[in-house]
């Protein structure tokens, strides 16, 4: 993302509704869909922005943050977050099986190779960890709002599982999210394409009035509570859980 992106991000991203039910979905998500067997709770955060969901997850174990851009890092250490790391999601700099849980929060459209950053999340995953993902749904909604994020994709959910079970991930969520504002986002998009399609790029998040604000927040936070039971049909945004293997030892 440019500079201007990051500056919006950190402004908006605690009471936001978008940001908000974003991340009151993988904060549920972690405490319903935990490591299993048991593991002490270390969390990466890849692609983790200026800290919002990292400085939430804090208090639930060791975590860590990672971003290739400088700027977020100095974003999330005025948040008080200080275990950062400077790197690359299809590079990442740590040893294998050390993480219970791993976040990829809207990261995997902006990479050219998606799959080589599963790849490496599932390395540093230990056996039993959780990988909780998210990415922008439906190449129907591509705007300029992915230019101006530079995302090199939009997807279905079956390209998700695929996505993950090809690096040897287990499914145990897969669902939209978002369903509620998918046929307005659709109708928005599709008239701003066809009526102004020299618009410059800009991402869609902006300041809401503080009642239509609380309203959305409430709404969809009654969506991520059924999304983590039920696989909604459509939305905005895919959501995904998927287990690393415990590999059991061959019998004697």
């Amino acid at each position: 993302m440019n500079r201007d992106e990051y500056d919006q991000m950190f402004r908006l991203e605690d009471e936001h509704w978008w940001f908000a039910a974003r991340r009151n979905l993988i904060l549920r998500a972690v405490r319903s869909i935990p490591a299993e067997p048991v593991l002490p709770r270390r969390f990466l955060d890849v692609g983790c922005g200026t800290g919002g969901t990292l400085a939430r997850l804090a208090p639930s174990g060791e975590v860590v943050g990672l971003d290739m851009e400088p700027l977020a890092l100095t974003y999330c250490r005025r948040r008080g977050l200080r275990n950062l790391v400077q790197g690359s999601a299809t590079s990442l700099p740590f040893r294998d099986a050390v993480f219970s849980g791993v976040l990829a929060l809207d990261v995997l459209e902006h990479l050219p190779e998606d799959s080589a950053c599963v790849r490496e999340i599932a390395r540093v995953l230990a056996p039993g960890g959780v990988v909780y993902v998210t990415v922008p749904a439906y190449r129907s909604l591509w705007s300029s709002h992915d230019v101006a994020l530079m995302h090199q994709r939009r997807y279905v959910a079956g390209e998700v599982r695929r996505l993950l079970e090809g690096e040897g991930l287990e499914i145990v969520r897969l669902s939209y999210t978002v369903s509620l504002f998918f046929p307005p986002v659709w109708l928005i998009r599709t008239l701003r394409r066809r009526l102004r399609p020299g618009k410059p790029a800009k991402a869609d998040v902006a300041l809401t009035p503080p009642w239509l604000n609380g309203v959305l927040r409430r709404v969809l936070d009654i969506e991520s509570r059924i999304a983590l039971r039920f696989r909604l049909p459509f939305g905005v945004t895919v959501f995904a859980a998927a287990r690393k293997p415990v590999r059991t030892p061959p019998a004697k």
